[in-house]
């Protein structure tokens, strides 16, 4: 998932509707003060049933789990959802650091077809190439739609290129994301 202006209010809304159980890992980025610690993790973690924690090096996708990038790295996935952090003097990409990209495009040479991005409110267009690497490995794309969108340029930016497979309600994400991981997805 990524999220940049009103992602707070949008990721709570998604993750407050999924239970506890949910049988998918899920990876957050989104666009932070790069010089502030961050309380993201924490104030997700009280709106969900879902574990939430801020993502470190070495850490590993889970069910259940969901996996906040820090401020001011990248966060990726590589070979048995083990994940990874950039140096915080990485290239930012969008202006962003972390940014939906790296995330997405790992997450799309692991799980190849059973990867779902996320793209929700925010600006700067982030995602978008990473959204088209999802599609050409067969995965999944969910945008959140202009009028539940603080911010629609992000989620705009991934409907322009074509590759977004549902344009979504804040409020009906969570229930396309629990029929996608139930499908086998």
């Amino acid at each position: 998932m990524a999220a940049s202006a009103g992602g707070l209010n949008a990721l709570s809304v998604i993750l407050g509707g999924l239970p506890g159980d949910f049988p998918a890992a899920i990876a957050v980025v989104m666009h932070l003060a790069p010089d502030h610690k961050s309380l993201l993790a924490e104030i997700l973690e009280c709106r969900t049933a879902l574990a939430v924690r801020q993502a470190q090096s070495g850490d590993v996708l889970c069910h259940a789990k969901v996996f906040v990038a820090p401020p001011n790295h990248h966060l990726s996935v590589a070979e048995g959802g083990r994940l990874e952090l950039s140096s915080s003097t990485s290239e930012k990409v969008h202006h962003a650091r972390p940014s939906a990209e790296p995330l997405f495009a790992s997450v799309a040479e692991v799980y190849r077809a059973k990867a779902i991005a996320v793209v929700l409110t925010g600006g700067d267009g982030d995602g978008s190439t990473g959204v088209q690497i999802i599609k050409e490995k067969g995965g999944q794309v969910i945008a959140q739609d202009r009028p539940t969108s603080q911010d629609f340029s992000m989620p705009e930016t991934s409907i322009r290129t074509g590759d977004v497979d549902f344009i979504l309600p804040l409020n009906e994400i969570a229930a396309k994301l629990m029929a996608l991981v139930g499908n086998g997805r």
